[in-house]
Protein backbone atom coordinates (compact mmCIF):
# COMPACT_ATOMS: atom_id res chain seq x y z
CA UNK A 1 0.00 0.00 0.00
CA UNK A 2 3.08 2.42 0.89
CA UNK A 3 4.40 1.86 -3.00
CA UNK A 4 0.92 3.10 -4.45
CA UNK A 5 1.04 5.88 -1.85
CA UNK A 6 4.63 6.79 -3.33
CA UNK A 7 3.55 6.29 -6.77
CA UNK A 8 0.83 8.45 -6.65
CA UNK A 9 3.07 11.26 -4.96
CA UNK A 10 5.36 10.81 -7.52
CA UNK A 11 2.63 11.23 -10.85
CA UNK A 12 1.18 13.84 -8.68
CA UNK A 13 4.48 15.77 -8.24
CA UNK A 14 5.00 15.02 -12.02
CA UNK A 15 2.14 16.33 -13.49
CA UNK A 16 1.85 19.29 -11.53
CA UNK A 17 5.20 20.80 -12.09
CA UNK A 18 5.49 19.32 -15.68
CA UNK A 19 9.03 21.36 -15.98
CA UNK A 20 10.98 20.11 -13.63
CA UNK A 21 13.17 17.06 -13.68
CA UNK A 22 11.60 14.06 -12.09
CA UNK A 23 12.97 12.69 -9.15
CA UNK A 24 12.84 10.24 -6.39
CA UNK A 25 11.76 10.87 -2.36
CA UNK A 26 14.54 9.56 -0.16
CA UNK A 27 13.25 6.81 2.97
CA UNK A 28 15.27 7.16 6.40
CA UNK A 29 12.21 5.07 8.69
CA UNK A 30 10.99 2.13 8.72
CA UNK A 31 7.65 3.57 7.43
CA UNK A 32 8.68 4.58 4.58
CA UNK A 33 7.75 8.03 4.43
CA UNK A 34 8.94 9.90 1.74
CA UNK A 35 11.38 12.79 2.13
CA UNK A 36 11.99 14.89 -0.83
CA UNK A 37 15.04 16.72 0.09
CA UNK A 38 17.77 15.32 2.75
CA UNK A 39 18.24 17.76 5.80
CA UNK A 40 21.29 20.11 4.94
CA UNK A 41 24.52 19.20 7.76
CA UNK A 42 22.81 16.54 9.34
CA UNK A 43 23.66 12.54 9.24
CA UNK A 44 20.93 10.96 6.74
CA UNK A 45 20.03 7.55 6.96
CA UNK A 46 22.63 5.35 4.88
CA UNK A 47 23.04 1.21 4.85
CA UNK A 48 26.16 0.90 7.11
CA UNK A 49 29.27 -0.84 6.81
CA UNK A 50 29.07 -4.56 6.18
CA UNK A 51 31.17 -7.44 5.26
CA UNK A 52 29.75 -10.31 3.85
CA UNK A 53 30.76 -12.69 0.70
CA UNK A 54 29.42 -13.53 -2.45
CA UNK A 55 28.66 -16.74 -4.47
CA UNK A 56 32.16 -17.25 -5.77
CA UNK A 57 33.83 -16.38 -1.88
CA UNK A 58 34.77 -13.04 -2.32
CA UNK A 59 34.57 -10.29 0.37
CA UNK A 60 31.43 -8.18 -0.68
CA UNK A 61 31.21 -4.94 1.29
CA UNK A 62 29.25 -1.85 1.94
CA UNK A 63 32.02 0.05 -0.44
CA UNK A 64 30.79 -2.25 -3.27
CA UNK A 65 27.82 -0.11 -2.94
CA UNK A 66 29.24 2.87 -3.38
CA UNK A 67 28.71 4.55 -6.93
CA UNK A 68 26.22 1.26 -7.76
CA UNK A 69 22.42 1.76 -7.78
CA UNK A 70 21.41 -1.48 -6.17
CA UNK A 71 18.32 -3.62 -5.90
CA UNK A 72 18.10 -5.49 -2.91
CA UNK A 73 16.38 -8.74 -2.00
CA UNK A 74 16.33 -11.35 1.03
CA UNK A 75 15.69 -15.19 0.20
CA UNK A 76 16.90 -18.64 0.37
CA UNK A 77 17.54 -21.02 -1.74
CA UNK A 78 15.51 -24.11 -0.76
CA UNK A 79 12.28 -21.76 -0.45
CA UNK A 80 9.65 -23.07 -1.67
CA UNK A 81 6.98 -20.43 -1.51
CA UNK A 82 7.66 -16.73 -2.48
CA UNK A 83 11.44 -17.14 -3.28
CA UNK A 84 11.53 -18.52 -6.98
CA UNK A 85 9.12 -16.18 -7.88
CA UNK A 86 11.39 -13.60 -6.59
CA UNK A 87 13.73 -15.07 -8.18
CA UNK A 88 12.21 -15.16 -11.94
CA UNK A 89 11.69 -10.94 -11.06
CA UNK A 90 15.22 -10.39 -10.24
CA UNK A 91 15.82 -12.48 -13.36
CA UNK A 92 13.32 -9.44 -15.52
CA UNK A 93 15.52 -6.39 -13.49
CA UNK A 94 18.80 -8.52 -14.31
CA UNK A 95 18.04 -8.70 -18.20
CA UNK A 96 16.52 -5.36 -18.82
CA UNK A 97 19.71 -3.81 -17.37
CA UNK A 98 21.76 -6.33 -18.48
CA UNK A 99 24.67 -4.07 -20.23
CA UNK A 100 23.78 -1.21 -17.41
CA UNK A 101 27.12 -1.23 -15.47
CA UNK A 102 25.49 1.54 -12.87
CA UNK A 103 23.17 -1.06 -11.84
CA UNK A 104 23.70 -4.29 -9.75
CA UNK A 105 21.09 -6.79 -7.53
CA UNK A 106 21.84 -8.26 -4.41
CA UNK A 107 20.04 -10.98 -3.13
CA UNK A 108 20.83 -11.53 0.45
CA UNK A 109 20.15 -15.27 2.10
CA UNK A 110 18.56 -15.60 5.43
CA UNK A 111 19.71 -19.26 5.82
CA UNK A 112 23.11 -18.41 5.97
CA UNK A 113 24.10 -21.17 7.87
CA UNK A 114 22.78 -23.35 5.06
CA UNK A 115 23.09 -21.43 1.79
CA UNK A 116 27.40 -20.91 1.86
CA UNK A 117 28.77 -19.80 -1.33
CA UNK A 118 28.99 -22.99 -2.81
CA UNK A 119 25.46 -23.69 -2.90
CA UNK A 120 24.84 -20.06 -3.54
CA UNK A 121 26.93 -20.60 -6.55
CA UNK A 122 24.89 -23.58 -7.69
CA UNK A 123 21.69 -21.92 -7.51
CA UNK A 124 23.07 -19.04 -9.43
CA UNK A 125 24.11 -21.70 -11.77
CA UNK A 126 20.72 -23.11 -11.86
CA UNK A 127 18.74 -19.71 -12.33
CA UNK A 128 21.24 -18.19 -14.98
CA UNK A 129 22.39 -15.43 -12.49
CA UNK A 130 25.33 -13.19 -14.00
CA UNK A 131 28.05 -12.43 -11.50
CA UNK A 132 28.97 -9.20 -13.79
CA UNK A 133 25.54 -8.03 -12.80
CA UNK A 134 23.74 -10.08 -9.44
CA UNK A 135 25.73 -11.01 -6.48
CA UNK A 136 24.72 -13.74 -3.96
CA UNK A 137 25.49 -12.76 -0.57
CA UNK A 138 25.80 -14.92 2.79
CA UNK A 139 27.80 -14.26 5.53
CA UNK A 140 26.93 -13.63 9.60
CA UNK A 141 23.54 -14.02 10.11
CA UNK A 142 23.52 -11.51 12.46
CA UNK A 143 24.77 -8.65 10.29
CA UNK A 144 22.45 -10.03 7.45
CA UNK A 145 19.38 -9.73 9.58
CA UNK A 146 19.91 -6.65 11.29
CA UNK A 147 20.60 -4.83 8.21
CA UNK A 148 17.56 -6.13 6.28
CA UNK A 149 15.58 -5.05 9.26
CA UNK A 150 17.19 -2.05 10.93
CA UNK A 151 18.87 -0.65 7.53
CA UNK A 152 17.18 -1.43 4.43
CA UNK A 153 13.89 -1.81 6.15
CA UNK A 154 12.82 -4.40 3.89
CA UNK A 155 10.20 -5.68 6.12
CA UNK A 156 8.72 -2.25 6.96
CA UNK A 157 7.75 -1.36 10.52
CA UNK A 158 6.39 -4.58 11.65
CA UNK A 159 10.63 -6.06 10.23
CA UNK A 160 11.77 -3.54 12.70
CA UNK A 161 10.55 -4.52 15.81
CA UNK A 162 11.88 -8.45 15.35
CA UNK A 163 15.02 -9.48 16.67
CA UNK A 164 16.92 -12.11 15.01
CA UNK A 165 15.47 -15.20 16.33
CA UNK A 166 12.51 -14.43 13.87
CA UNK A 167 12.44 -15.51 10.50
CA UNK A 168 13.11 -13.02 8.28
CA UNK A 169 10.95 -13.91 4.98
CA UNK A 170 9.51 -10.66 2.33
CA UNK A 171 8.49 -10.74 -0.70
CA UNK A 172 10.18 -6.74 -0.96
CA UNK A 173 12.35 -5.11 -2.69
CA UNK A 174 14.46 -2.40 -2.16
CA UNK A 175 15.86 0.18 -4.51
CA UNK A 176 19.32 1.97 -3.01
CA UNK A 177 21.06 4.84 -4.61
CA UNK A 178 24.88 5.47 -4.91
CA UNK A 179 25.06 6.93 -1.83
CA UNK A 180 23.59 4.09 -0.10
CA UNK A 181 20.24 5.91 0.49
CA UNK A 182 16.79 4.32 0.48
CA UNK A 183 14.89 4.90 -2.82
CA UNK A 184 11.73 3.15 -3.10
CA UNK A 185 10.52 -0.45 -1.96
CA UNK A 186 8.47 -2.65 -4.40
CA UNK A 187 6.56 -5.82 -4.26
CA UNK A 188 8.95 -8.53 -6.21
CA UNK A 189 5.54 -10.77 -6.80
CA UNK A 190 4.02 -8.03 -8.27
CA UNK A 191 4.46 -7.67 -11.71
CA UNK A 192 3.18 -3.78 -11.98
CA UNK A 193 5.49 -3.08 -8.84
CA UNK A 194 8.10 -4.67 -10.88
CA UNK A 195 7.54 -2.28 -13.62
CA UNK A 196 7.69 0.55 -11.15
CA UNK A 197 11.10 -0.46 -10.25
CA UNK A 198 12.63 -0.78 -13.35
CA UNK A 199 11.03 2.98 -14.21
CA UNK A 200 12.18 4.11 -10.88
CA UNK A 201 16.07 2.71 -11.60
CA UNK A 202 15.99 5.20 -14.84
CA UNK A 203 14.96 8.11 -13.14
CA UNK A 204 17.75 7.42 -10.93
CA UNK A 205 20.48 7.31 -13.32
CA UNK A 206 19.56 10.65 -14.53
CA UNK A 207 20.17 12.24 -11.08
Amino acid sequence: MKKYLQVFTLFFAVSCSPEKTVTLPYYDTADFTPKWEMPAGKPFHQIRPFSLVNQKNEAFTEQDLDGKISVVDFFFTTCPGICPRMTSSMGDIQKEFSNDDNVQLLSHSVTPEADSAGVLQRYADDHNVNFKRWKLLTGNKEEIYELGRKYYFVEEDEGFKKDNNVFLHTENFVLVDPQRHLRGIYNGLDPNSMQDLIRDIKILEKE
